[in-house]
């Protein structure tokens, strides 16, 4: 089908037009997946709600900005992707997929995050990359089994103590955001696996040595004089890293070391539930 078709038939609400979009997708799959990804959809079929052993359901990149009460009745999804729509706040809807392990949400327009958030309490992954955020909401401390943060690409100057309760985070990816010291809370974090605090503007880094979970550390493209120290065997991608020298003082003056640019390690592809 043309994605000039879908555009069209995305606006026409008659049962025959959304089975199209749907491209005869009339009963529950046998891999409880359904993928409609990229079909310029402005509204889900309601179709899609009846199938109620749905695990795993991807709406990404289309033109949504609402869901409909109905996808209550998924109570069974465990991974939700609507990264690549035009929401402005999350559907309360959302929150009462209580089985969700993993939510994309990046690429929107949100500027915060609704408290009913807290009520997905098995939720390991969350993507909030590159949406309107000024701050890390502060429901997001309230999600114990959280793994995985993204929340790079936003607007965030700082991040609120509280995250340090969520002891099972492991990875942390924060570039590209208005952080202009590394946040203190980080280093309250001993469990913590991977810091990405890349695309910043982060002038000093204190030490990390005493992070004994730390594996890997992303300061590149940040204004800083030092590379922060991390315990042996801990990677860092930077200036300065574990292949070069820090600069160092001679008679008063810093001896600038140039080096090529390292590519930056993009976060892991969108990953199944463990």
């Amino acid at each position: 089908m043309g994605n000039s078709l879908k555009a069209i038939l995305a606006f026409v609400p008659s049962n025959k037009c959304q089975k199209y979009l749907l491209e005869d997708l009339e009963e529950m799959p046998v891999d409880k997946m359904v993928d409609l990804s990229g079909r310029q959809m402005r509204r889900l079929p309601l179709h899609i709600c009846s199938f109620r052993e749905l695990v795993k359901l991807y709406l990404s990149d289309n033109n949504l900005n609402h869901l409909p009460p109905e996808l209550e009745q998924l109570q069974n999804l465990q991974i939700l992707a609507l990264d690549f729509n035009n929401f402005k706040a999350l559907p309360l809807v959302v929150c009462t997929l209580k089985q969700l392990c993993i939510l994309y949400l990046g690429n929107n327009k949100l500027c915060s995050l609704p408290l009913e958030l807290r009520l997905l309490q098995n939720l390991k992954t969350l993507w909030i990359e590159s949406n309107c955020l000024q701050y890390l909401p502060e429901v997001v401390c309230e999600l114990s089994l959280l793994k995985t943060l993204h929340a790079g690409s936003n607007a965030l100057r700082t991040l609120p103590p509280q995250l340090q309760c969520l002891q099972e985070l492991r990875t942390i990816w924060l570039s590209g955001n208005l952080l202009s010291e590394f946040p203190p809370v980080l280093l309250d974090m001993p469990f913590l696996e991977v810091i990405d605090v890349d695309r910043n503007s982060i002038q000093f880094f204190p030490s990390l040595a005493h992070l004994p979970g730390l594996k890997l550390v992303i300061y590149d493209h940040n204004p800083c004089r030092n590379a922060p120290k991390v315990a042996r065997g801990v990677r860092r991608v930077g200036r300065w890293s574990e292949e070069t020298p820090e600069p160092r003082k001679r008679s008063g003056a810093v001896i600038e070391i140039t080096l090529d640019e390292k590519p930056l390690l993009p976060p892991a592809a969108k990953t199944e539930p463990e």
